[in-house]
């Protein structure tokens, strides 16, 4: 088997189906939450402390393991992330209390945090252009947490088993890509480690950009934030907004509403994919704000259409806005250092996905869903307009830099030469 290779044109395309439903898994079990909060009686703090250990996990993941696949390849990180994400499936389908839950959680956040920064990095190693791993690792998110939850919410509400079916699903789809990911080509260099110091300094915990990368990077920081936290908000809350704020019981109907917000994300990273990386940001930020106030606005009146217009229209802001960050930051990267760049982006993105969510969750205890849902609404505004400060002074900055013309070096045989020929004619 070991002698039979996809093209990497394919590979491309097994790599972002990979990513998109390694999140679509990462988005399943929350249309799920609230049968287990039924079933096993605990509190929407537990709620909050399930998601949170999840994303604990991965952060931890990704400070650790995130840049190995550029010392030891793409392919076996991705293929032991997979046997992982299998292992986490297994639990869930096992799991008997909050206890093998919050295993559950934690297994797949350790092997998503791996699996990540090594996707991103594959598929800008992969793409067959300039543009279309940026368009790719931008639609993912929005793709595969959108069907996570639609598909998830339309099996717990009508088909049998629904604590289960999700799961093995997703057991047989992680096995099938597992065998893709043996078949793939190799996009980066095997180099291992020179010592076995050198291998504990890189699996240490730490965050690091290299510095040729680090102004575009930081430059980019608000805005995976803004767009991050949104998406945090949609999976925390999402399902309890729906449901005691806008009285939608039903959970299918509960999934598509949150799939509106994570369809248009993905859905405009396409359509925006090959637009300038300057015309994406002001359209992202846009849609940011008007989306976001428009939700605002939706859960202050009880208002569904409102609501889902501010969802559609927020999650066009999410997937442009993140393309552009993402198309910015993997053309300032040498390809021997995408895992470590790419590891970084999700560190700070999942960082925004997952602590307003769990600051919000212990405000839902204290002054209400209601309440808290305006408070973290206004908080994401103010991180777009933030971030949009941030973009002009980058491009204002840019400008300047591209305005001063470079300082005319003469070759020194040149001036030799002219030397020689004025004594001459002297």
């Amino acid at each position: 088997m070991s002698s039979i290779r996809i093209g990497r044109a394919t590979a491309f395309w097994v790599v972002a189906g990979l990513t998109t439903f390694v999140l679509f898994a990462s988005a399943a079990p929350s249309p799920i939450y609230p049968i287990y909060q039924q079933l096993w009686g605990f509190s929407s703090f537990t709620l909050t402390v399930v998601f949170a250990v999840y994303v604990v996990a991965l952060l931890g993941s990704l400070l650790t393991v995130g840049s190995l696949s550029d010392h030891i390849g793409r392919r076996p990180v991705m293929a032991l992330a997979l046997v992982g994400l299998i292992v986490a499936m297994i639990v869930f389908i096992t799991a008997d209390g909050v206890g093998l839950l919050v295993a559950a959680r934690v297994l797949q956040g350790l092997a998503t945090g791996a699996i990540l920064g090594t996707l991103s990095a594959a598929t800008f190693d992969l793409q067959p252009d300039d543009h279309t791993g940026a368009m790719a690792n931008g639609a993912a998110p929005g793709l595969g947490l959108s069907l996570g939850v639609l598909i998830a919410g339309v099996l717990v509400q009508y088909a049998p088993a629904p604590r289960f079916l999700i799961y093995g699903i997703c057991i047989a789809v992680f096995a099938v890509l597992l065998i893709a990911v043996v078949l793939i080509p190799e996009t980066s260099a095997r180099v291992g480690f020179e010592s076995r110091r050198h291998l504990l300094t890189t699996i240490s915990p730490r965050a690091s950009v290299p510095g040729s990368v680090r102004g575009v990077f930081l430059a980019g920081v608000p805005a995976m934030i803004a767009t991050w936290s949104l998406g945090g908000l949609q999976l925390s809350l999402g399902s309890s907004i729906v449901g005691r704020i806008l009285g939608v019981q039903n959970h299918a109907a509960a999934g598509a509403m949150l799939f509106t917000f994570f369809a248009s994300a993905a859905v405009s990273a396409v359509v925006f994919g090959r637009t300038p990386a300057t015309t994406k940001l002001v359209i992202g930020f846009t849609g940011l704000l008007v989306g976001v106030s428009l939700s605002l606005v939706g859960v202050i009146t009880a208002s569904i259409p409102v609501y889902l217009v501010g969802a559609a229209v927020a999650g066009i802001g999410f997937g442009t806005a993140f393309v552009g960050v993402m198309a910015t930051i993997g053309a300032a990267t040498e390809p021997t250092q995408r895992g470590q760049v790419f590891a970084s982006v999700f560190l700070v993105s999942y960082t925004g996905f997952s602590v307003p969510a769990v600051v919000a969750g212990l405000a839902t205890e204290q002054f209400g869903l209601r309440t808290t849902a305006i408070g973290y609404a206004s908080f994401v505004i103010a991180l777009v307009v933030i971030a949009s400060a941030a973009a002009v002074w980058v491009n204002r900055r840019a400008r300047r830099i591209a305005a001063v013309p470079a300082p005319v070096v003469e070759p020194v045989g040149a001036m030799a030469v002219d030397g020689e020929l004025a004594r001459c004619r002297g």
